[in-house]
C-alpha cells in the first residue's frame, strides 16, 4: 500500500512526490507517457537540449521558489529576449524603446508615451475584449502589426472574442531592456529540464506508459491517497462535457548548420505566416554542449497552434466564461472525492507559470504533510 500515487511525472506532481517521499511516505508515480518531465520534457539531439513541448524559461520573484529549485540543477543566465518577425521586419519584445523607434522614429520615452496616449484614444470606455485593451496599452498601430495576427494564430479566435486580460502578461517598457520576464531570477537548468526532473525523482518509484485511468480501480486500491494531475474533465469521464484548450503542433528539424535565426524565440506576427514561432534550442543554453564546446549543428521547432480535440495533448486552457462554468461544475465533482487531490494546470484547468506550480505543489506539501516541509 502506497501513501500517495501521483499521477503525472511533471513539475508538479514530481515536487509533491519528492516532498512527500523527503518526509517519509511511500509514494508511487505514474506517468501516461514514456518518459518523466511532462511538458517540460527535454530531450538530447545532438548535445543540443530540445524543448520538446515547447520553450520552458524559468523565470521567478520569489526567492525561495528559486532557492527551491536550484537544489536540484544548476541554471544558467539565460535571459527571454524574443524577437518579432512582422513580414520581414524585425521588433523587439517586449513592446520597448526599441519597438517603438522601429515602428513610429521615436528617440525618448517621452516621444513615445505621446505617441501612444495620441493612438489609446480611440478605447474610450473600458475595454471589453483583447483588441481594446491591447490598443488601450500600445495604441493601433502596435497592436496590428505584432499583437493582432499572432493572437489570431494562437487562440484561433478573433481579438474581438477574446477577453482583455489574456493581453495583461505582456509587459510594456519605456526602456531599451529587452528582458520579457519582470522576475528577478531566471534561467535554464544547464542539462536540460529532464535532469531537474530526474533529480527530483531520486529514489522514488516511477512507472511509465501506465495510464491512470485505464488502470484506475487497480491502482486506487493500493494508495491511501492519489495526486492527481491530469484532465479534470478526463478524470470524470467527460460527464459533464469537455473543457475547451489550445493545442500546439511541432515540427522539428536538425539542421547542418551553426546558426538559424540567431535568437532562442522569433515569433511571426504576421496572420499569413502558418507557424506562431520558431524556437532554436540551442540558443537555450548560449550554443554549446555542456562541456562548453560550441555546437556546430542547430536543431529548429516550429509551432502550429491548433484547435484542441480529445486525443490530442491539451496546453492552453480557455478561461472564457464557459469553460469557467464548466470547471467550476467539476470542482464540485473533485471536492467530493474524498481520496484524490486535483492539482496542476490539467487538474485545476489554470495557466500555471513554472515558478506558480512549484508554489502551489509546495503548498499543497504544506497542507498534505503537516507543515514540516518549508
Amino acid at each position: 500500500m502506497y501513501d500517495y500515487i501521483i499521477v503525472g511525472a511533471g513539475l508538479f506532481g514530481s515536487v509533491f512526490a519528492h516532498e512527500a517521499n523527503a518526509a517519509g511516505k511511500s509514494v508511487l508515480v505514474v506517468e501516461k507517457r514514456p518518459h518523466i518531465a511532462g511538458n517540460i520534457y527535454t530531450e538530447n539531439i545532438e548535445k543540443i537540449h530540445v524543448h520538446k513541448y515547447g520553450a520552458h524559461i524559468f523565470h521567478t520573484n520569489q526567492k525561495y521558489i528559486w532557492d527551491y529549485i536550484t537544489q536540484f540543477a544548476d541554471f544558467n543566465r539565460f535571459t527571454n529576449s524574443p524577437v518579432a518577425n512582422y513580414k520581414g521586419e524585425i521588433y523587439s519584445l517586449p513592446f520597448n524603446m526599441y519597438t517603438f523607434n522601429k515602428i513610429w522614429g521615436v528617440v525618448t520615452p517621452k516621444e513615445a508615451m505621446e505617441k501612444i496616449s495620441e493612438q489609446k484614444k480611440e478605447i474610450t470606455t473600458q475595454p471589453q475584449n483583447l483588441e481594446e485593451q491591447a490598443i488601450a496599452l500600445v495604441g493601433r498601430d502596435i497592436f496590428e502589426k505584432l499583437i493582432k495576427g499572432y493572437t489570431e494564430k494562437q487562440w484561433g479566435r478573433k481579438c474581438k472574442e477574446l477577453p482583455a486580460f489574456i493581453i495583461n502578461r505582456l509587459p510594456v517598457r519605456f526602456t531599451f531592456d529587452n528582458n520579457y520576464f519582470n522576475a528577478l531570477y531566471q534561467g535554464i537548468p544547464v542539462g536540460g529540464y529532464t535532469k531537474l526532473i530526474k533529480n527530483l525523482l531520486k529514489g522514488i518509484e516511477v512507472r511509465l506508459n501506465t495510464d491512470y485511468l485505464a488502470n484506475k480501480d487497480a491502482l486506487d486500491a493500493i494508495a491511501e491517497k492519489i495526486v492527481y494531475t491530469g484532465p479534470i474533465d478526463a478524470y470524470f469521464d467527460y460527464a459533464l462535457g469537455a473543457l475547451q484548450y489550445r493545442s500546439v503542433r511541432f515540427e522539428t528539424e536538425l539542421l547542418d548548420i551553426p546558426n538559424y535565426q540567431g535568437n532562442a524565440v522569433v515569433n511571426y506576427t504576421d496572420r499569413e505566416t502558418p507557424w506562431t514561432r520558431i524556437i532554436e534550442h540551442k540558443w537555450f543554453e548560449f550554443g554549446k554542449d555542456e562541456n562548453g564546446s560550441e555546437l556546430t549543428k542547430t536543431v529548429i521547432s516550429r509551432e502550429y497552434s491548433t484547435e484542441w480535440k480529445q486525443g490530442d495533448e491539451p496546453y492552453y486552457p480557455i478561461n472564457d466564461e464557459k469553460n469557467s462554468i464548466l470547471y467550476s461544475e467539476y470542482k464540485k465533482l473533485a471536492d467530493r472525492e474524498g481520496k484524490v487531490i486535483f492539482g496542476g494546470r490539467l487538474g485545476e484547468y489554470k495557466y500555471y507559470d513554472m515558478d506558480a506550480a512549484v508554489a502551489s505543489a509546495l503548498a499543497l506539501c504544506k497542507k498534505e504533510l503537516d507543515g514540516n516541509l518549508l
